[in-house]
């Protein structure tokens, strides 16, 4: 950190930073990725997986994932938020310049450092695939600490892929495979068909050496979990990330309870083995 202001937002997880929106990427019809300067401190350090809070002033403040490298060196925070309530589409629709109030980061991460040595298959559906794109470009920066790297997303149609350019890049890079299907196909479109569990359930997989990741819709989580478990891969080795109504972000006000969890502290990764139960309980 290079000022005190930074300090404190390390340490105190109520202290909101100023930060403008220096650029929008759209990605889809109705989702945008916005990235994030620092009016006058240094940007938050944050693992992969992790969180924000984000406030729009005048409307209010909502809990969005980290979409940028977490090996990154500048000062730039990326968040990659699908306009679906009044805060979500408040910040969706900011404009270049726009300040941003931001807490965090908060949350549990994916944690690669455990994956060393392993193969690794990430599985994102929809905008699920926002909260895993850091593990992939943490995955790629270290990318000789690992072996073999899958990756897998779906999308409703072929204009709601996320970050088309990069997984195109990194399939014709060689760096790790990539597999892409939609449920409903345009005109022109080659790719597959179909839910995410159809390529997943065609993966070979050494199931003593593969970490999975997995992050979309609870259903398609599920799903895949259950796949990865009848391919031999352990309860413990399979994580996925777990979407509750955040609110505080510090544990404080009970909003993302989840069973015994509490989302913002205890989550929102979790390994399948405390979430497979939990995963039937709906909010109130």
């Amino acid at each position: 950190m290079t000022s005190g202001a930074g300090l404190r937002a390390a340490t105190d997880p109520d202290t909101m930073l100023p930060y403008r929106v220096s650029e929008r990427i759209t990605q889809t019809r109705d989702t945008v990725t916005l990235l994030l300067t620092p009016v006058d401190a240094a940007a938050q350090r944050f693992r992969a997986g992790q969180f924000m809070m984000l406030y729009r002033f005048g409307v209010g403040e909502v809990a969005i994932s980290i979409s940028g490298s977490p090996c990154a060196t500048g000062e730039v925070l990326e968040h990659t938020i699908r306009s679906v309530g009044a805060v979500s589409a408040a910040l969706h629709d900011a404009p270049v310049g726009a300040a941003i109030g931001v807490r965090g980061p908060f949350g549990t991460g994916w944690d690669l450092d455990s994956a060393t040595g392993r193969d690794l298959v990430i599985v994102g559906g929809g905008v699920g695939f926002a909260p895993l794109r850091p593990v992939v470009l943490e995955a790629l920066a270290r990318r000789t600490e690992y072996r073999k790297i899958v990756l897998i997303t779906g999308a409703r149609t072929p204009e709601d892929i996320l970050f088309r350019s990069d997984q195109r890049t990194w399939r014709r890079g060689g760096l790790l495979e990539v597999h892409q299907t939609v449920d409903h196909p345009a005109p022109g479109w080659t790719g597959a068909i179909g839910f995410v569990t159809e390529p997943l359930a065609k993966l070979v997989v050494d199931p003593q050496n593969t970490t999975a990741f997995l992050c979309g819709p609870e259903p398609m989580m599920r799903f895949c979990a259950n796949t990865l478990l009848r391919k031999g891969i352990p309860a413990t080795d399979i994580r996925v990330s777990l979407e509750r109504n955040m609110q505080c972000g510090v544990a404080r006000c009970g909003h993302c309870q989840l069973g015994p969890l509490l989302v913002c502290r205890d989550g929102p990764v979790v390994d399948y083995g405390v979430a497979e139960p939990l995963l039937s309980i709906r909010e109130l």
